[in-house]
């Protein structure tokens, strides 16, 4: 038998690989120190995780791996290239690619996935402020806008929509046979997430 670090026994069974053992109280110092370099390692990312209920972290497990084609737990280049292959949209460019890669600090595993649409989400106008742009466009406060208006504004103004956008969104938020936009309602789904996508 071998003597270890501080008195301790060392069996047949154990493996002694010439270095110094640590004493009970280096190994009770230790475990803080370790707990704070692996929390400084990934960036106090932990608390990313309470951002989102776990419905929500479900859903973006799921679209991670989607993404993650080869299913090796990071997403990288030939995945996105794989994964927008999959949506029919061919020959990527490689600076295209590149630019989205170079939103991670890093590899992209869940943890950095899930950080990275937190911060995106985190400079998300509240409801609030979104509900009193569109009320710039209702004077009258009826809480809807006529869907002519709307898409001739979101056409010919600023970011303008294309039609794929437009039909999009009337697929989304369809006007009332009087076509009227509910605005409050696609302020809310914006902000909260469309209700049907929750059950």
């Amino acid at each position: 038998m071998k003597r270890g670090v501080g008195g301790g026994q060392l069996t047949d069974s154990d493996v002694y690989l010439g270095e110094p053992l640590p004493c009970p109280q280096e190994t009770k110092d230790m475990a803080p120190k370790r707990a704070k370099r692996r929390a400084a390692a990934e960036g106090g990312s932990s608390n990313v995780f309470s951002m989102f209920d776990q419905t929500q972290i479900q859903e973006f497990k799921e679209a991670f791996t989607v993404i993650d084609q080869n299913r090796d737990g990071i997403i990288d280049k030939e995945d996105l290239r794989d994964t927008f292959a999959a949506m029919g949209r061919l020959n990527v460019k490689n600076e295209e690619l590149d630019a989205m890669m170079k939103e991670a600090s890093g590899p992209i595993n869940f943890t950095v996935f899930l950080t990275m649409f937190g911060e995106k989400l985190k400079g998300a106008d509240p409801e609030d402020v979104i509900t009193g742009a569109f009320k710039v466009l209702d004077p009258d406060g009826k809480g809807t806008i006529k869907k002519q208006f709307l898409e001739e504004l979101l056409t010919t103004q600023c970011d303008r929509f294309s039609q794929e956008e437009i039909k999009n969104m009337w697929a989304a938020f369809p006007p009332d046979v009087g076509g009227n936009v509910d605005y409050k309602n696609i302020c809310y789904v914006i902000t909260h997430g469309d209700a049907k996508d929750q059950e």
